[in-house]
């Protein structure tokens, strides 16, 4: 599986989401793990995924540090630990087309929620919601950016706190990924060569230092425009995906 071209563009996709995520806070991550989990078993691609996605939210928490707020961090880690260790409890692996499916259906929900029902994750109760929601769905589909989105839609922050927050929590998210997938893959046969791993941290931190300038040039009516847009044409994209899979089957 793991052939020089294979390897090559899977480092272009790295390369290329992480400096997508590195503007948005998202989306590159919903691009990298839906082609993953369409040329790999779920589990390979949830910890090849998370690898690549953690050096690259750490790296983008590491250049806006000065922004994070920290105290909802606590709050997403405390509401993690539930669904962490009820799921590890299950031992549950989804299916190819379920994960395109909550890839694609879930921000599609999110993004018709009313104003008036979207939380604020500056809040203790909703942050530890957060937590719970969120971390639900990095087990379950990989990816939980949207979702977490939606959480910070009522809070007064800025474009560079956003991002820097929720670069911070998803290196908590997707360490919580890696370590929860990672026992199928070293106990199956679908090994992940370290050379891979290693190129796709390298690729990712790349793409998120080169992003750094490109945030700070963008207006918040840019950020949260074309934030909207590439969620939806995704989204939209993985549950037509998901919906041909779960047919064919």
């Amino acid at each position: 599986m793991f052939t020089l071209p294979f390897a090559a563009a899977l480092g272009t996709l790295v390369l290329l989401t992480s400096f997508l995520s590195g503007i948005f806070g998202m989306a590159g991550g919903m691009i990298l793990m839906g082609v993953l989990v369409l040329l790999l078993p779920v589990a390979q691609a949830m910890v090849l995924h998370g690898v690549a996605q953690l050096a690259s939210n750490a790296s983008r928490a590491f250049l806006w540090r000065s922004h994070v707020r920290w105290n909802s961090v606590g709050f997403y880690l405390i509401g993690a630990a539930l669904p962490s260790g009820a799921m590890a409890l299950m031992a549950f692996r989804a299916d190819k087309p379920t994960v395109l499916l909550v890839l694609g259906l879930t921000p599609l929900i999110a993004m018709l929620l009313p104003a008036s029902l979207k939380p604020d994750a500056e809040r203790p109760g909703h942050g530890i919601l957060c937590g719970v929601v969120c971390c639900s769905l990095q087990l379950l589909a990989g990816v939980a950016g949207p979702i977490l989105d939606v959480f910070f839609t009522g809070s007064k922050i800025d474009r560079r706190q956003l991002v820097a927050t929720k670069a911070a929590i998803q290196t908590f998210g997707h360490l919580i990924k890696i370590a929860y997938f990672g026992q199928f893959v070293i106990l199956g046969s679908d090994g992940i060569p370290p050379l891979a791993l290693a190129v796709a941290v390298l690729l990712a931190v790349t793409g998120t230092k080169l992003s750094q300038r490109v945030l700070e040039a963008m207006s918040e009516v840019q950020f949260r425009a074309w934030t909207q847009r590439l969620i939806f044409c995704i989204a939209t994209l993985y549950t037509c995906q998901g919906l041909w899979l779960l047919l064919r089957a």
